[in-house]
């Protein structure tokens, strides 16, 4: 290895994140217009004031506010006395007003913090800000990425939706890091209700990324503020996903690194995540703050929440959830994890406990229906709680066998949309009467004389051929168990 190399190898990855969060508010953050704007068509849902008209004037929206006081209690960030907007000056198509209307040096919540956990290894990864803003409009590129585009075009109908932007410090050390981080903030936003991940474009990601030399970094693993401000910094924008975000960043490591292993500077830039193609494209010089001349927004007067945030309650969030179900359920660190995946998923597996013993219940939501889902790549709502419901009761009720609850009724109710009784009817699932199983088994030890003498003669393997000859006359509804008991009944007597 060449000595470059060898540099380029030590060289400390420092990413900071800034990651905009759309609030899940009626209307936008200014003004009256819906945030609805799914499937419509481009433009029409605009006023003079998210147009940034001469003469219109913004108010705040109070739901949007009340999130991010609720985001900022489960960062368990400090939300100061007093706060207050500003303008962010830059000149883009899709800036309608020329200015962004956001928070500079009064942010709504500041110093705040996020544990994360990374094969096994906690770490807590600094929330530097988190503060309000609108959002621009989007741009559609048209006929390929930004860099081949043959025109682009403009809908305002983003302009001026509510968003949360939250800043870290630069304490991740890898994209697997910042994976873990997205992944941890999605999950508590979501159970705090501010924010829907399904929503397109809910979550978007600009990161800062930096190689430091090794000999900066501290034993701890910490690295000076000299340090840091003396790398260039990469800013990649317009990542999407968690899974993209892991991907441009790794990309985006190994381009740095190969360009200090060639003797090169890193420039300072802004560069475009081009997930079709898997690569960072260089956009931009990076802008540094003053560009921006921020000052006071005149037409907002400044905010104080310091007395009605003690009252806008939070729920249960998910780390609190995951360790109460291992508690209270008697649940494994893995199976709690599953169930509180989402609050949904949380929400839909303790109505169950109301009416199943908590350990059945978890095993046939954890396991099998979060895994059928998953394969399906359907939603949880593709399923009615009530009539899940009614398929764990009839196989507590041993109406049907497990097995076939699982690989006949429940599969059909996802790809079929009936109920599980109609199910059981069509496909004659109801279970075997005790005669007809042990008709079956006679009729199996006759039919199989050469298995029968095989497990007399010790191989064990013979039992599991005859069973299954007796499953297969009785349909599958037979209790296996059951099955087992009579043949060794039969033989062994």
């Amino acid at each position: 290895m060449t000595a470059q190399a060898t540099r380029a190898r030590e060289h400390a990855v420092v990413i900071g994140l800034e990651v905009h969060v759309q609030l899940e508010t009626a209307t936008k953050l200014f003004c009256g217009c819906s945030t609805d704007t799914a499937d419509d068509a481009p433009n029409t849902h605009t006023c003079p004031v998210c147009l940034g008209l001469p003469g219109s004037l913004p108010v705040v929206n109070e739901a949007a506010v009340e999130a991010a006081v609720k985001v900022g209690k489960a960062i368990e960030a400090d939300i100061p006395e007093e706060t207050r907007f500003h303008r962010k000056n830059y000149y883009y198509p899709d800036l309608p007003k020329n200015f962004q209307i956001t928070q500079y040096d009064d942010p709504i919540c500041q110093d705040g913090s996020l544990e994360i956990s990374v094969e096994g290894e906690r770490r807590v990864i600094g929330i530097e800000r988190a503060h309000l803003e609108e959002d621009p409009g989007s741009l559609k590129h048209e006929g390929g990425a930004i860099d081949r585009a043959e025109y682009t075009l403009v809908d305002y109908n983003r302009a001026g939706m509510p968003l949360m932007e939250v800043v870290t410090r630069p304490d991740f050390r890898s994209p697997t890091e910042v994976r873990a981080f997205l992944a941890k903030l999605e999950e508590v936003l979501e159970y705090l209700g501010v924010f829907d991940p399904e929503r397109d474009g809910s979550l978007r990601v600009d990161a800062n990324i930096s190689l430091v030399p090794g000999e900066e970094v501290a034993e701890d693993g910490s690295i000076g503020a000299a340090a840091l401000a003396a790398a260039n910094r990469t800013e990649v924008k317009n990542i999407s996903s968690h899974k993209g975000a892991e991907k441009a960043l790794a990309y985006e490591v190994t381009r740095q690194r190969n360009a200090v292993a060639r003797g090169r500077e890193v420039e300072q830039e802004t560069r475009h995540w081009d997930e079709s193609r898997g690569v960072t494209v260089s956009m931009r010089s990076k802008e540094a703050e003053k560009d921006y001349r921020y000052f006071e927004e005149a037409d907002l007067p400044p905010m104080r929440v310091s007395g009605w945030k003690e009252e806008i309650p939070i729920p249960e969030l998910p780390e609190a959830r995951r360790e109460r179900f291992r508690r209270e359920y008697d649940l494994s660190g893995e199976v709690a994890s599953k169930l509180t995946s989402t609050k949904q998923v949380a929400d839909f597996y303790e109505d169950l406990t109301d009416e199943f013993d908590p350990a059945f219940a978890a095993a046939w939501t954890a396991d099998r229906l979060l895994g059928e889902l998953n394969y399906r790549d359907m939603p949880l709502d593709a399923i009615p709680r009530g009539e899940f419901a009614r398929l764990l009761e009839l196989v507590e009720d041993e109406e049907i066998t497990a097995k076939n609850a699982e690989e006949v009724v429940l599969r059909a109710m996802l790809d079929e949309g009936d109920a599980p009784d109609e199910i059981v009817e069509r496909e004659g699932l109801g279970k075997t009467g005790d005669d007809e199983v042990a008709d079956a088994v006679t009729r199996a030890i006759e039919d199989n004389p050469e298995a029968v003498e095989d497990y007399r003669a010790g191989e064990e393997g013979a039992l599991n051929y005859l069973v299954g000859q007796v499953m297969a006359a009785t349909g599958g509804s037979a209790d296996p168990g059951t099955v087992n008991q009579l043949l060794r009944a039969e033989l062994d007597g």
